[in-house]
């Protein structure tokens, strides 16, 4: 039995729909399970979270602008961080923990202690948090399971620096 021009584009068009919707364009492996994203190695982070390892050719790459504001409502003023990525979406609050090429969230670091768990491209960072000098801020890429996005042995991350030149910060007298 031969098919008419429009049932076969009828059908054409009912597989390419259940692709897209049963992940068949790249969301899992030829049997339907998950599809392995990078390698996770043996070496972590100082928080103990594993790196997973991707090519480079398909990593994702951050980078990070620091930039002093000031606020009448906190006096040393502070810094406004912007995070900027690219080959990477940051997932909202809730996702499942899986890692997905390209996707997570974004760690932020202050001089190698934890500030906050971004998931999206602006924080504030109160002056009140940072001691005159200069300090070191880094911005790490995770995937959802917690894993860090890893090329080449070495975690996905841009720092920059930012200088505070406020009061020093000083104990109560007789402490």
């Amino acid at each position: 039995m031969s098919r008419t021009p429009r049932a076969r584009a009828a059908a054409a068009a009912t597989l390419l729909a259940c692709a897209l919707l049963t992940g068949l364009a790249g969301c899992g492996s030829e049997d339907g399970g998950p599809r392995q994203v990078g390698t996770v190695l043996d070496h972590a982070d100082d928080e103990g979270s594993r790196y997973r390892q991707i090519p480079k050719k398909d990593a994702p790459e951050v980078g990070i602008v620091v930039q002093p504001y000031a606020d009448k409502d906190d006096p040393p003023g502070g810094w406004d961080i912007r995070i900027r990525v690219r080959h990477f979406r940051l997932t909202p609050q809730g996702t499942p923990t899986d890692a997905v090429h390209g996707r997570g969230y974004v760690q932020l670091y202050l001089d190698g202690h934890r500030l906050a768990r971004l998931r999206g491209t602006d924080y504030r960072l109160p002056g009140t948090r940072v001691t005159r000098g200069t300090h070191h801020v880094t911005a790490r890429l995770y995937a959802d399971d917690h894993t860090v996005w890893a090329v080449e042995g070495e975690p996905v991350e841009a720092t920059a620096d930012l200088t505070a030149s406020g009061a020093e910060t000083t104990s109560p007298a007789g402490a």
